[in-house]
């Protein structure tokens, strides 16, 4: 029998990935633009450069902005194009086989450890932060986490009985609150690491 939190993920799902990926698509879409505008024109002054920490130019033009030889927004175009296809199919009724949903967690696997990739090179090395890329980073964990549960509540993902059970049913209690306390360490580490900037401008 179906457990009313199951349940409402079940029902939920589809929207996270739709919402989360149409901001990814924008985020992506943006940046690729001001990639553009920045090749053309390297002296181009970005919207989203708004002091010398938030300086989306100083990130999109680092050489970890490639990671992959292409700039990464591309990537950001045609995943989060991928997620909002999968989220929009699943409002439709579509059931997806097991093998399916394991191809998603793996891809979303690689994108939570690129986001966090990407956040280290952007605090720790390129000393910068960029708004979209942020926002990109926080959906991309969202998806991330969602899905991964609904991967354990649908059994795609089976946990072996007895403690690991225990502490996932504490972990779905909680989903939201582990989810915030994840962005919260992140954006901690974020002031901790820019507070010789931020801390004399408070």
């Amino acid at each position: 029998m179906t457990s009313p939190r199951t349940w409402t993920l079940k029902q939920t799902l589809p929207w996270i990935l739709i919402i989360a990926g149409l901001v990814g698509v924008y985020c992506a879409f943006v940046l690729s633009q001001d990639k553009i505008r920045l090749l053309q024109n390297p002296a181009t002054h970005l919207s989203c450069s708004l002091d010398p920490i938030i300086s989306c130019g100083n990130v999109i033009t680092s050489k970890q902005g490639e990671a992959f030889g292409f700039p990464n927004p591309f990537l950001g175009l045609a995943g989060f194009g991928a997620v909002v296809t999968i989220g929009v199919a699943l409002t439709a009724g579509a059931a997806f086989k097991r093998w399916f949903w394991l191809a998603v967690e793996a891809g979303l696997l690689f994108a939570v450890g690129f986001v966090h990739w990407l956040f280290f090179q952007s605090v720790y090395r390129i000393g910068a932060l960029c708004l979209y890329c942020m926002a990109v980073w926080t959906v991309t964990i969202t998806c991330f986490w969602y899905v991964t549960l609904y991967n354990f509540d649908s059994k795609h993902i089976k946990l072996p009985k007895g403690k690991s059970q225990r502490t996932y049913a504490w972990i779905r209690r909680h989903h939201f609150d582990l989810l915030i306390l994840w962005f919260l360490v992140i954006f901690g580490l974020i002031m901790k690491h820019f507070w010789y900037y931020y801390g004399k401008h408070l």
